[in-house]
């Protein structure tokens, strides 16, 4: 395969591949390296911005369900508000670990769900998934 199609099937892969469809992209990503070795740090941000991509179209499907109303009038309503509050605050680094199959998906969506700030959600999200990558990379070369 081409070049040029070869980081074209990993950007689609990738992209795919964070969203709620099934799939896998560390597998074309190893394929890509193993064919075209001198691509490694082309094939690593194509994949990673796919990924990253893909992972903040789930936070956009989260941002469109409807926010979470935690009533400050009774007790459960208090510790739910707290807990909005510390997710608000925490929440973002968690996504560190969005490329954890089955767990990562769902995460992503969370944070759109919480509505936590799309910045660091995707620079929390995007570092996750590109260290990830590297570690393909590493294995592959």
């Amino acid at each position: 395969m081409e070049e040029e199609t070869s980081l074209w099937a990993l950007f689609i892969a990738s992209f795919l591949a964070a969203t709620l469809l099934p799939g896998g992209s560390e597998a074309v990503l190893f394929g890509v390296l193993s064919q075209h070795a001198g691509l490694a740090a082309g094939a690593l941000g194509v994949a990673t911005a796919g990924n990253t991509l893909g992972g903040m179209t789930s936070y956009a499907l989260g941002r469109i369900l409807p926010a979470p109303m935690p009533d400050a009038a009774t007790r459960a309503g208090r510790w739910r508000a707290r807990a909005f509050a510390w997710a608000h605050r925490y929440g973002a680094p968690v996504l560190l670990v969005s490329w954890l199959p089955f767990i990562g998906d769902p995460l992503c969506v969370a944070a759109g769900w919480l509505r936590l700030s799309w910045g660091a959600v995707l620079v929390f999200m995007a570092l996750g998934k590109f260290a990830r990558y590297c570690f393909v990379a590493w294995i592959a070369l």
